[in-house]
């Protein structure tokens, strides 16, 4: 009853009245009258924007886990490869990258002998592979910078006794090291799927139908510019704010280091 309390302030009830009556504004003045149309189209949109954020997240993430731990601890012939791959990806743009790996590598594979009467050809001349090869480099090059501050952050007397008790490495690792260093960087982590759910809309460049080429082809259709553009932002805070609340209930359930 106190948290409830607490969080009805007279700034935060102003923030509300002012955010519904914008909401009831937008309902009422401005033309929906597309939406019963593409609405499933619209759906559609939003199921594949979402397997994408999440596949690439989760691929991302396990491909920085060994980037990081590579820059970290690793040998210099694994430190250095990994530390370029951190560098390129995040000095050079998004949009970049999709485009040589979708016109550029894709262009490469119809010449090669055998590919166009493999079982795989059906997928490598889609769109979809690409953008979440690229999506997932992405976010990989990002976090493996990340998980090498993180597991750079992890107490050396920890591990240390860990091993007094005989842990084996591959142990210690795994109960250890790898969850207090992604509960140090849980908050970065956080943000980091946030800006990869805002760079989806990229891949509509290639064909990919998400939300954002949905909203694209209403304006294209019709010639209605801010009811899709609205609709669409709605759909990115609420995406943004479920992902933001899930992140802050698993801070509060893993204990911190001390």
């Amino acid at each position: 009853m106190m948290k409830l309390r607490a969080f009805f302030l007279p700034h935060r009830l102003v923030m509300l009245v002012l955010f519904a009556a914008l909401v009831v504004w937008c309902a009422v003045t401005l033309n929906w009258t597309w939406l019963p149309k593409y609405l499933p189209l619209a759906i559609q949109g939003i199921w594949t924007t979402l397997l994408l954020l999440v596949s690439t997240v989760v691929l991302g993430f396990l491909l920085a886990v060994p980037l990081g731990l590579a820059q970290a601890v690793g040998p210099w012939y694994l430190a250095w490869p990994a530390r370029l791959f951190c560098t390129i990806i995040r000095g050079t743009p998004l949009l970049l990258q999709i485009w040589l790996l979708y016109y550029g590598l894709g262009s490469v594979f119809p010449y090669i002998d055998g590919i166009r009467d493999s079982v795989f050809w059906p997928y490598l001349r889609a769109a979809w592979p690409y953008a979440v090869l690229a999506l997932t480099l992405s976010f990989a090059g990002y976090e493996g910078e990340v998980m090498r501050g993180a597991f750079l952050s992890v107490r050396k007397g920890e591990l240390e006794a860990a091993r007094a008790f005989g842990m084996p490495r591959f142990m210690i690792f795994r109960r250890i090291w790898l969850p207090l260093a992604v509960r140090n960087v849980l908050p970065t982590l956080g943000g980091e799927t946030i800006l990869q759910l805002k760079a989806t809309p990229l891949v509509a460049t290639i064909t990919v139908v998400e939300i954002f080429s949905v909203s694209s082809r209403v304006r294209q259709d019709t010639f209605i510019i801010y009811e899709p553009l609205l609709l669409l932002a709605v759909v990115y805070m609420l995406i943004a704010g479920v992902i933001a609340l899930a992140f802050k209930l698993v801070e509060n359930r893993v204990p911190s280091q001390r």
